[in-house]
C-alpha cells in the first residue's frame, strides 16, 4: 500500500512538473508554433502522468475508468486540435520565427548541423 502511494505521488509530482515547465514554455517561447509545442507537452506528458497518478490513487473503481476515458479524450483530440491550429496559423500567414530557412538543407543533402559555428 505504501509503495502504491509513493508511485502515485511520484507520477502526480512528475505530471505537475511537466505542466509547470510547459506553462513556462508557453510564456517564454517567441511564436505560435513553438508555443504549440509547449502546450503539447502539457497535454501529453503532464496530463498523462497526472491522470496515471490519480488512477493509482483511485484503485480499480469506476473513477479509474472515468479518468481513463478523459485521458483517452486528451490523447486523441490534442494532436488533432494542435494540427488544426497550426494549419490555421499557416493559412493566416504567420511565419515561424527562426534565424534561417532550413528547408534547403534537406534538399541538397548536407548534414543537419552543417554551417553551424561551435
Amino acid at each position: 500500500m505504501i509503495l502504491l502511494d509513493v508511485a502515485s505521488w511520484a507520477l502526480i509530482l512528475a505530471g505537475s512538473a511537466f505542466i509547470i515547465v510547459g506553462a513556462l514554455g508557453i510564456l517564454r517561447f517567441p511564436d505560435v508554433y513553438t508555443r504549440m509545442h509547449a502546450a503539447s507537452v502539457i497535454d501529453t506528458l503532464g496530463a498523462g502522468f497526472l491522470f496515471a497518478g490519480l488512477m493509482l490513487q483511485a484503485g480499480f473503481t469506476q473513477v479509474t475508468l472515468k479518468l481513463l476515458f478523459i485521458l483517452l479524450l486528451f490523447f486523441f483530440t490534442g494532436p488533432v486540435i494542435t494540427h488544426a491550429l497550426a494549419q490555421a496559423a499557416l493559412h493566416a500567414g504567420l511565419k515561424p520565427e527562426i534565424d534561417e530557412d532550413r528547408r534547403d538543407r534537406l534538399r541538397d543533402g548536407s548534414p543537419p548541423d552543417a554551417g553551424r559555428q561551435p
